[in-house]
């Protein structure tokens, strides 16, 4: 579901054009669509093509608005036995999305999903190699994203792709096509921010029959459009995006309500977009070098992050008090309170990044009442050693877990259903419970910056073009 901050949570557009149009080809279906999505006025978007047919679309949609144009590769998770019901999906990066309500209502078990994933990834991997050996994935943590296709009869794979998309980090999402049914816009209202669409015919039969000429996308062309775009547009450094290197004050000192203080460390951009406080596992500190990784990440996407020692050196010596989640909670609601007094800190919506057990004790503090933080994310996290307090989390959580850290993913998989807000659980293939393999980190960096842009940062409305009418 979009932010519900978010003003526009779903917009449906029609311009006008007559019911019995028909394009000449993808290009100039692209070209019509491009001048529309101008109407826009986005801000820095990326221009998402559905490989093979959406990409000529996207490629002159990418040129009309100026914006960097990328592929989205995904594949639908079908159901065993039922491959046209989607029970998640998986993208590049090892994405994973997965809709456990569905899991549980077809009684999928492990292996059979294991040997779904599988047979999806093979294929994705062929594309991958042969769409990403000159052209890497654009960086899409806090972007709008205009998702493009040439058409779209029934959304599943759209849909599919949004999903990818959000755990990859977009802020928004635009659904952009030439053609579609009536009404097909209202009724994916869930998963896009915004739904654009040239022509809705009432008769329309395929995608397809609304092109003079729809002759298959060639592997060949998709590699060229995206050479040709990225030659056109190229991308900017994510760090000219996000603005200003971030100021780092590494003396903050947090009272506590039973009189110690505890050592923080403060990073906070000219003009965070909110805050993020760290919550560190058992045996680690402020120093952690992985939530210094994560830390840096989110503050050059322009959240200040506050990292704190929970336990002061004589307490973090009793191994006991380590483990000790009611302790844990106490003082993160400790430092909870402080920035609230805080004058740089204090009007900014608040988000809890918790790992082993530090993840448990931001769930157990995110559910006490009267606690306001607005998203939650856990890292290998311990939500079993929660479990009393997951009914009660209403804070939208998403659930990193390494594909290896069986154990740990048979916790957070459990724990997905018994929370009471939004949630996601996000997989990071081959990676165990420390994340220490190559690119690990860095994908629990970009989820966990996906997460909080979307549920940390208000968005602007998206306007409507004239004649575009509000979804009910």
């Amino acid at each position: 579901m979009p932010d519900p901050r978010i003003q526009v949570t779903m917009q449906i557009m029609t311009v006008g054009i007559r019911d019995e149009i028909v394009f000449r080809d993808r290009r100039h279906a692209g070209q019509l669509l491009g001048e529309r999505l101008k109407e826009l006025g986005l801000e820095a978007p990326v221009v998402v093509a559905l490989p093979r047919g959406g990409v000529p679309v996207g490629y002159e949609v990418a040129r009309a608005i100026g914006a960097p144009l990328d592929i989205g590769l995904v594949r639908k998770l079908g159901a065993p036995g039922r491959p046209e019901f989607g029970i998640g999906a998986i993208g590049e990066a090892g994405t994973v999305v997965l809709d456990r309500g569905a899991l549980r209502a077809l009684g999928v078990t492990r292996a059979q999903l294991q040997d779904v994933v599988a047979r999806e990834q093979a294929e994705l991997e062929r594309r991958r190699e042969r769409y990403r050996r000159e052209h890497p994935a654009i960086d899409l943590a806090g972007r709008d994203v205009i998702l493009v296709d040439d058409g779209m009869a029934t959304g599943v794979t759209a849909v599919a792709a949004a999903r990818v998309l959000r755990a990859r980090g977009a802020s928004r999402i635009i659904a952009a096509v030439p053609v579609s049914p009536p009404r097909l816009g209202e009724t994916l209202g869930s998963f896009f921010d915004a739904f654009v669409s040239l022509s809705n015919p009432a008769y329309f039969m395929s995608v397809g029959s609304w092109y003079a000429d729809f002759s298959q996308t060639s592997d060949q062309e998709v590699v060229e459009l995206l050479r040709a775009s990225r030659s056109e547009v190229p991308e900017a450094p994510a760090a000219a995006r996000a603005g200003a290197e971030p100021e780092t004050d590494p003396d903050v000192s947090i009272p506590t309500r039973d009189g110690l203080r505890l050592s923080g460390s403060l990073m906070l951009p000219r003009r965070p977009r909110g805050l993020v406080i760290f919550v560190h596992g058992s045996g680690s500190s402020r120093h952690s070098p992985r939530n210094l990784a994560v830390a840096g990440y989110l503050a050059g996407m322009g959240f200040a992050t506050l990292l704190f020692d929970l336990l002061t050196e004589p307490e973090a010596a009793d191994r006991h008090n380590v483990f000790d989640i009611e302790l844990l909670t106490r003082r993160l609601g400790d430092a909870t309170s402080w920035v609230k007094q805080v004058p740089e800190l204090s009007g900014l919506p608040v988000g809890y990044f918790g790992a082993s057990t530090g993840a448990a004790a931001a769930l157990c503090a995110a559910a006490e009442p009267g606690n306001e933080v607005r998203a939650v994310v856990s890292r290998g996290g311990r939500p079993d050693l929660a479990d009393h307090a997951l009914p009660k989390v209403t804070a939208p959580t998403l659930l990193i877990v390494g594909g290896d850290d069986w154990n740990v993913l048979e916790f957070n998989d459990e724990a997905a259903g018994l929370l009471a807000g939004p949630q996601e659980l996000a997989v990071v293939p081959g990676a165990g419970h420390l994340f220490e393999e190559p690119g690990a980190l860095d994908r629990v960096a970009e989820l966990a910056a996906g997460w909080f842009l979307r549920h940390l940062t208000p968005a602007e409305a998206v306007p409507l073009a004239d004649g575009g009418r509000s979804a009910p």
